[in-house]
């Protein structure tokens, strides 16, 4: 069954101390990469796969990311509804948790605004809605090959069997794939948090556990936005310098 997304959540109430001292006075999600705000490359993706509504989180500068939305839905006709986590920062669950009276009881769409990612041959939040079984799944996230994840550190993330099904990396190992930061969630995995701060972690475990969690390869660019220094890399790589 093919998902019919009307509706995103993206991530951006993070304190972006990575990427200090452009952090300093703005919001992460604000900084700058190749002529626009990491925000605006995230929901013109989003955008142009056809969600016209994406809840921002906001803790950090929030003020500066309301106005940002603001501007943004005057020039787009698009719907920006804020969570707003001033009073603390949830993590990544936690926002989700507080976020799902807006977000309501169908699939979503979920972004963080620090990765920067360029669809290849097909769109590829269209791809993951196109993908989306509902009666097979609880999580389907957008993973890109270790090999193409451009500035990305770590040992990867997920493997991932021929239906896609995934499985975590085990410690001290390599795993193949890794998040790209974009994925489609089920509301009813958004249930029984473990306190008000904590992990989307902890929903992805659930879902691998029933084997409700899987993945789909991101035939594009994708890049780890996640220090000043890697703001040039990015930019080459985008231009194909």
């Amino acid at each position: 069954m093919t998902a019919h997304l009307e509706t995103a959540m993206l991530m951006a109430a993070g304190l972006g101390k990575r990427m200090r001292p452009l952090t300093a006075t703005r919001p992460k999600p604000l900084v700058r990469v190749a002529g626009q705000a990491l925000l605006d490359h995230a929901l013109n993706r989003i955008e142009e796969a056809g969600i016209r509504r994406t809840i921002v989180n906001v803790h950090y500068l929030p003020d500066a990311i309301e106005a940002h939305l603001q501007a943004r839905a005057r020039r787009t006709g698009a719907d920006y509804p804020v969570s707003d986590e001033r009073s603390k920062l949830l993590e990544t669950g936690g926002g989700l948790v507080k976020a799902l009276p807006l977000i309501g009881d169908k699939p979503f769409l979920c972004a963080n605004s620090d990765n920067l990612w360029i669809n290849g041959p097909v769109d590829s939040i269209e791809a993951l809605a196109a993908r989306w079984d509902d009666a097979a799944m609880d999580a389907l996230l957008l993973l890109i090959p270790q090999a193409r994840a451009t500035g990305h550190k770590g040992l990867g993330d997920f493997h991932m069997d021929a239906n896609g099904r995934l499985s975590r990396r085990k410690s001290g190992r390599v795993a193949p794939f890794v998040f790209t930061g974009v994925q489609i969630l089920s509301p009813r995995l958004i249930v029984d948090p473990p306190s008000d701060v904590f992990s989307t972690n902890i929903f992805w475990d659930r879902a691998i556990a029933a084997g409700r969690a899987y993945g789909l390869s991101h035939a594009g660019l994708w890049f780890d936005v996640g220090t000043p220094q890697a703001i040039p890399l990015v930019e080459a790589g985008i231009s194909g310098g």
